[in-house]
């Protein structure tokens, strides 16, 4: 069922259809140029193909995106989870790579940000997950985005994550599904 957010509603997403609005979306809340759009269209593209993966988006009442999440099971063999390994096992923590839902892009336009828009996308897609938990990846920076993340239960399992020509280290977050329910969330 569609939620709705400060009129935004939040439903499924078909993203290989809206690929093109949602990394437009990413490129402005991420700070993307063009190339790195490029690269991220073919990799949502074959993301979208991996089984249980799926997507949903937060659109205007004239149908504009103005945030969008996706994410999947968890397969040792992706290349995320090949680069945070390491890292999660020398914490003792790389059991969260088995039997969790990975949380791979979630981003909101700036000027929909702080309105509970993206709480609401991704309380919606870890509820439809069947693991009994969720991983993702943050900026390893005090950020609103993290500030969420923790609010919702996330916790650090690994710190200083580097992936290849990423600029910033990343940390590794988990948590028990279902997410903590704190703050607004629409009806």
């Amino acid at each position: 069922m569609p939620r709705t957010v400060d009129d935004v509603v939040i439903g499924t997403l078909d993203l290989p259809a809206r690929v093109d609005e949602a990394l437009a979306v990413q490129a402005l809340a991420f700070g993307l140029g063009a190339d790195e759009v490029a690269v991220r269209r073919q990799i949502v593209l074959r993301h979208m193909t991996y089984p249980g993966a799926r997507a949903f988006g937060a659109t205007t009442a004239d149908g504009r995106l103005v945030g969008f999440v996706y994410g999947m099971p968890n397969d040792r063999a992706h290349w995320w989870s090949t680069v945070v390994e390491p890292y999660l096992r020398a914490q003792g923590r790389d059991d969260w790579l088995d039997n969790s839902f990975v949380i791979t892009e979630l981003h909101v336009h700036p000027r929909y940000q702080n309105r509970g828009i993206g709480r609401a996308l991704i309380t919606t897609i870890t509820d439809t997950a069947g693991e009994p938990r969720s991983i993702l990846s943050a900026i390893d920076t005090d950020s609103p985005a993290r500030g969420l993340y923790h609010s919702l239960g996330y916790v650090d399992l690994a710190r200083q994550v580097l992936f290849p020509s990423a600029p910033k280290p990343y940390a590794v977050m988990g948590a028990p599904l279902p997410l903590r329910r704190r703050g607004p969330v629409g009806p």
